[in-house]
């Protein structure tokens, strides 16, 4: 591999090009180059993208001691060792380390050694399977590709239309994520899956949290009771949870931020957070020399492949179908796959669950968040399996019925649904809140995707004593309804 700064204008020829150097463009650029095919990788920012510095890591990395801390408190002869407040530096310094500083030398040596090309620069298509990069010096390098080019420039925090609002200069995800000290008042704005964590970790830091739901309820794409009891944890720790509640204004003076409601509340804070959904990626990629629209979600078919191009694929957050870095990973694999048979001149299989379709992104999406307690869920909703048009029924248990979930710590709540097909007799999804559930969803993963019969299931024997025994449960409300 070499890395590239472009310094004048050249023309370099490869089978494949990739737009952006995260999680997915890094596994779409291994299949290539496994295969054979010459890959250049473009990269404006730090390789390993949002997942690496700003997302995935470092929040998990915050939130880790504040779940581990929450269980310990609930367990005799540990609780009086930790009812102090976190060690918030330390904290802080292990999110650092987990983010490398944010430098990326570690990420650039791992695509090093598939063999891609890196060019550091703004990435713009100016053609039909022509790439033009913008180096940080200026220079101008022209990639063309034989067999395709791959989109996986991610997604973006949205902002608002709120006047004013840049000059206040609010936290996303980005800021959350990576903010060197702690707010003594934090108004979190939103309620999916940034929100509730964020507002999990910065509670437990230190902050005094409120967060500010337009809707009725958090995590509104989950099964209702999850986002009720994540919010009623919230609560619990100490923050404020404010439903169908929205944002009128907001202004920041002499550094206090002051936000009004539209019921005409007035809360001042130190920092506000929006997270309030995502945008492609894709507003200067040049879309437009190829007749897409600039800033548009790309529409995709189960291989990846963008429609009206051939040569044309969108992975990863750009093409909307799950926002989340496992699944786009997944969508990497399956992309990659397709490129490597067509670029052989062999037919793609587009079956469901073959090697060439991403059949996961309808039937099968795993998700965890990692609040207290956590939330986990593959699979459809009770909501969207009838939606769907699925004959279907849901089961539910109370997971204090499970011995190991009593032994994970006292005081334990926690639910669990699934999700049955009643004319195949399988799993269409399976919904887990509680703490220390997120270890236990791939079981359901796994169900879901391999379309196991319930029949079967009852000889999968859970382990005694530990959560997983909720299957069982499970089986036997089924059985017995």
């Amino acid at each position: 591999m070499t890395e590239t700064q472009s310094t004048h204008m050249e023309s370099t020829a490869y089978d494949v090009v990739v737009l952006g150097a995260g999680p997915v463009g890094q596994n779409v650029a291994d299949r290539t180059r496994a295969a054979g095919l010459s890959t250049a990788v473009v990269e404006s920012e730090l390789v390993g993208g949002e997942c690496s510095y700003w997302a995935c890591m470092p929040s998990k990395a915050l939130l880790r001691p504040v779940l581990a801390q929450a269980d310990a408190r609930r367990l005799p002869g540990l609780s009086q060792s930790v009812q102090g407040p976190l060690d918030t530096d330390a904290v802080l310094a292990r999110r650092n380390s987990f983010t490398s500083d944010w430098k990326d030398g570690s990420q650039v040596q791992w695509l090093e050694r598939t063999g891609a090309d890196l060019h550091r620069g703004h990435g713009r298509i100016t053609g039909p399977r022509t790439v033009t990069v913008i180096g940080r010096d200026g220079g101008r390098q022209v990639l063309t590709a034989r067999h395709a080019v791959a989109v996986c420039t991610g997604s973006r925090a949205k902002l608002p239309d709120l006047p004013g609002l840049a000059e206040v200069a609010p936290w996303t995800s980005r800021e959350a994520t990576s903010a060197q000290s702690v707010p003594g008042r934090l108004v979190v704005v939103g309620g999916g899956v940034v929100a509730s964590e964020m507002a999990c970790a910065w509670q437990a830091l230190g902050s005094r949290v409120t967060v500010l739901v337009r809707g009725r309820s958090l995590l509104d794409r989950m099964e209702p009771f999850a986002g009720e009891m994540v919010a009623e944890g919230l609560a619990e720790a100490g923050a404020d949870i404010r439903t169908g509640t929205s944002v009128k204004s907001v202004t920041r003076e002499n550094g206090t931020v002051l936000v009004v409601t539209d019921g005409g509340d007035r809360i001042e804070a130190d920092e506000i957070l929006f997270a309030t959904g995502r945008e492609p990626r894709t507003h200067d990629i040049g879309l437009e020399t190829i007749g897409l629209e600039p800033g548009s979600w790309l529409t995709v078919d189960d291989s990846l492949r963008v429609t009206g191009h051939d040569w044309l694929y969108a992975v990863g957050d750009v093409n909307h179908r799950a926002l989340l870095t496992h699944q786009g990973k997944y969508q990497a694999r399956i992309a990659g796959a397709a490129i490597v048979t067509r670029a052989a001149g062999e037919s793609v299989r587009a079956e469901d669950w073959g090697a060439h379709a991403a059949t996961a992104d309808h039937a099968a999406v795993p998700q965890v968040i990692f609040t207290d307690p956590e939330a986990a869920a593959v699979g459809l909703s009770l909501a969207e399996a009838e939606q769907a048009g699925h004959r279907v029924r849901a089961v539910d248990v109370d997971l204090t019925s499970v011995s190991g979930a009593l032994l994970h710590r006292d005081g334990y709540k926690g639910r669990a649904r699934m999700v049955v097909d009643l004319e195949e007799e399988i799993l269409r999804g399976l919904t887990l809140v509680g703490p220390g559930v997120g270890e236990v969803i791939h079981a359901a993963t796994i169900a879901v995707t391999g379309q196991v019969p319930i029949g079967r299931l009852w000889h999968a024997v859970p382990s005694f004593p530990t959560i997983s025994e909720v299957w069982l449960r499970l089986l036997e409300a089924y059985r017995d309804t």
